[in-house]
């Protein structure tokens, strides 16, 4: 019987467990922590994002990083395939704006759960708080790995190791880049690391007074000089330090090679619903409700009232002008102001705050219909250990499950099979 090691009990280990288990091989995971899915846990808010239920053949656009490798394993595993695991597990689902997935309980642990018992119902073992520090390899072949038990070493033989313990990002989660030196070891490339999905850092103090302030339904782009980076509609927020929010963390993905080059001007529409003609006209009929007001308390109806002293001062007009005072002239500086709120980006925050890491194992190195080594045999990866990557609404999870199912399916292969 084949003997297959997994190591990492995230997303992509718990797939490739499962998967290889099922072709009938004795299936070991190694997690460095106390229990499996710590990662997948805090996902969502807590609530994990399990997938997303668009079309199958939609899947590939919201990846930003290798997209046609995952072809073989997007197809091979789906979402549905993905929702209707679950779903027969009994951890039921629900579909949200986005077409966003969670489990019906928005519990994170009912995911993890459902997984875990079925790794367990499979026979699989589970060695927690093990850590994977070499790879064994023999004329070309991986032949096990060295573990790392507390103070104890050991060596553990099998016929294919899959290496699925993650990237750098939420390092407190146990994602401390062990995978990568893995992957050196068997002579692989890794690529130019940075974090990704992660908040923005803005040079304006003005972000500072914004603290905390959501915006819903706003156009972000993201741009160097008239080069377009990325421009998209969502919800974003702004912190001490600059913005964040789904719209900006997906942003981060596409502007993170960018960004290493200098800043980046990021223009928020704040009202991309209405026209600039559209929008001089909600004003005027504003002012003629409020014809009598100061200018500084005319805006009420316009923004939050956390924005509103802000608009005043970057339109430049005195705030205690009285608004039948205003010139058409002014009122543009209003729009233009409204239609692109304007803000440096200087850089990223860390890793530590990254949904998750841009870069990784060369995919050019790993075959996409089995994830196996290209370099080394019986030697596979999966999830985010790889150069792959995805905008948030459950796309990064899905390419763990895809993979981590890709590489168990093939692992747990006979070996005279393969």
């Amino acid at each position: 019987m084949n003997t297959v090691l997994v190591v990492g009990g995230g997303a992509a280990g718990m797939l490739a467990g499962i998967a290889a288990a099922m072709k009938g091989s004795t299936v070991h995971i190694f997690e460095k922590n106390e229990k499996l899915g710590k990662k997948v846990y805090i996902t969502g808010k807590g609530r994990c994002n399990v997938t997303n239920a668009c079309d199958t053949e939609e899947l590939f656009g919201n990846v930003v990083t290798n997209a046609k490798f995952l072809y073989s394993s997007f197809y091979g595993f789906t979402n549905f395939d993905m929702m209707n695991l679950l779903e027969s597990l009994g951890c039921p689902l629900k579909t949200e704006r986005g077409n966003r997935v969670f489990p019906v309980t928005d519990k994170s642990s009912d995911v993890i759960r459902a997984l875990n018992q079925r790794l367990l119902e499979l026979g699989v073992t589970i060695h927690y708080r093990s850590q994977a520090e070499h790879l064994l390899m023999e004329n070309g072949a991986v032949t096990g790995l060295v573990i790392k038990n507390g103070g104890k070493k050991e060596t553990v033989f099998a016929d294919a190791v899959i290496v699925a313990c993650g990237g750098f990002s939420y390092q407190a989660t146990g994602s401390t880049g062990d995978g990568y030196e893995l992957a050196k070891e068997a002579g692989h490339t890794v690529t130019p690391l940075s974090p990704a999905l992660v908040p923005f850092v803005a040079e304006e103090p003005v972000v500072k007074e914004l603290q905390g302030l959501s915006l819903r339904n706003v156009e972000a782009t993201v741009s160097r000089g008239k080069k377009v980076i990325y421009k998209e509609f969502g919800e974003m927020l702004f912190t001490h330090y600059g913005v964040s929010g789904p719209v900006l963390l997906s942003a981060s993905s596409y502007a993170a090679k960018e960004l290493k080059k200098g800043p980046l001007t990021l223009s928020i529409d704040l009202k991309p619903a209405l026209s600039a003609e559209q929008l001089d006209a909600r004003l005027l009929r504003e002012f003629e409700e409020s014809i009598n007001r100061q200018f500084k308390n005319a805006l009420n109806h316009l923004y939050p009232a956390k924005l509103v002293p802000v608009m005043v001062d970057r339109s430049g007009i005195p705030p205690e002008k009285k608004v039948n005072e205003i010139t058409k002239e002014e009122r543009q500086k209003i729009i233009q102001s409204t239609k692109a709120f304007t803000l440096t980006l200087t850089g990223l925050r860390a890793y530590n705050e990254a949904i998750i890491t841009q870069g990784g194992i060369s995919v050019k190195e790993v075959n996409p219909s089995t994830m196996e080594s290209k370099l080394i045999s019986g030697l596979y990866f999966a999830g985010e250990v790889l150069d792959l990557d995805a905008v948030t609404g459950g796309f990064n999870l899905q390419i763990a499950w895809s993979t981590g199912w890709a590489a168990g399916s093939a692992a747990g292969e006979e070996k005279d099979e393969r």
